[in-house]
């Protein structure tokens, strides 16, 4: 057989890819399945974002960079909700989905034997995509106990000479934690004096959340920070994929190495799409978080009733809830599939970290979380 690269060695199968396999096997076998684990949106993007899109007619190839209208509208985006000025012409970079963002930028900064500050809990690519690169993942870890934030002394106390990139994600998935002004500066403060790029992954900002925040808010963010960003959640196009990377051009210079050699660019009605996106007003939030808000109350009642606690000031499109001692994740997850006919993600997905703690998805129809509710009824007298 043709042996596989060695940079697969130490990679596994996504587990949504592996589990949702599953899922659909148990519904093909006649089983009710009821998937309450994947933060796929389901509700529709605006309406004159889709028509943005049906009256393009430009289908060649198009620039790396995205049409300047669109730099454009990210620019003043940013300014609008973030308070960050960003110049459209050299600090604003769009990508197909900030997924991919997460590829570019390790292709671009890290080399065989680099480290990485990566969170545990926290999203699994980072790790992923640091192996694929042959470079090394450093797990830093996130508690409940300290409101899912780094202990940035604790890390000091390790040897950081070979950390090239720290990822961080506020507001944090899964654990819906926010940071805090102060967080941020000292992120900057850590990066400066250690040398180290701080990635701040922030496509969530907008849901359930009233401040939200840009790491480039802070005085000096640009000198040794880079963000990315999505409407993916914002403005429900998460298989539209539209994202970006912005921060400090030198930085962007670098990424765009990588990603003119990966892509032919952006599809231009979709690069429409985005721009009205960007240009919608805070009534489109209010009327998507209305929703959402709707759901999370029913699945609070779903915790309540299975003896989980969970945290009222959370945000994000996520549930995190805390388990009763006397199980595990993923042995409760499966129950729950296997029993209830309920898929539910086990927070051991996320990292050792995880362990203790499930996490519901806000991306389905309250009708259905209600009968999610009615099937678990019984579940927390056992």
């Amino acid at each position: 057989m043709l042996r596989i690269a060695d940079r697969l060695n130490n990679v596994k199968e996504y587990y949504f890819s592996i589990k949702l396999r599953e899922v659909r096997d148990l519904i093909s076998q006649g089983k009710p399945i009821i998937n309450i684990g994947v933060g796929s949106p389901d509700l529709d993007p605006p309406e004159e974002v889709i028509s943005a899109l049906k009256n393009s007619d430009v289908h060649g190839y198009q620039s790396y960079q995205g049409v300047p209208e669109l730099r454009k509208s990210i620019s003043a985006f940013y300014k609008k909700f973030y308070g960050v000025r960003l110049d459209f012409e050299d600090e604003i970079l769009p990508l197909m989905g900030s997924k991919e963002g997460i590829l570019h930028i390790s292709l671009a900064f890290l080399n065989h034997g680099d480290q990485v500050l990566i969170p545990d809990p926290g999203y699994p690519t980072y790790a992923s995509v640091t192996k694929l690169v042959q470079a090394d993942p450093v797990l830093y870890s996130l508690t409940e106990d300290n409101n899912w934030m780094p202990d940035l002394k604790e890390i000091e106390k390790s040897d950081l000479s070979k950390v090239k990139i720290m990822w961080v994600n506020y507001p944090h998935m899964p654990t819906g934690s926010n940071a805090s002004d102060q967080l941020f500066k000292e992120l900057i403060a850590f990066g400066k004096t250690h040398s180290i790029l701080i990635v701040n992954d922030n496509p969530y900002s907008f849901i359930l959340n009233k401040n939200p925040k840009s790491i480039l808010s802070i005085e000096g963010a640009k000198e040794v920070a880079i963000e990315l960003n999505s409407l993916s959640k914002t403005f429900n196009m998460a298989g539209w994929r539209v994202g970006m990377v912005v921060g400090k051009s030198s930085y962007l210079e670098s990424i765009l190495k990588v990603k003119s050699n990966m892509d032919s660019g952006m599809f231009y009605g979709i690069q429409q799409g985005a721009i009205k996106a960007m240009s919608l007003t805070n009534d489109w939030f209010a009327r998507n978080n209305k929703v959402y808000e709707e759901r999370r109350e029913t699945i609070w009642q779903i915790c309540d009733s299975i003896n989980c606690t969970y945290d009222k000031n959370s945000t994000g499109l996520f549930v995190w809830a805390k388990i009763p001692k006397d199980k595990t994740s993923e042995k409760m997850t499966d129950d729950l599939l296997y029993n209830y006919n309920v898929f539910i993600t086990p927070g051991t997905v996320f990292g050792k970290q995880g362990e203790g703690f499930i996490r519901f998805s806000l991306c389905i129809d309250n009708e259905k979380i209600i009968e999610v509710l009615n099937r678990l009824s019984k579940y927390g007298s056992q």
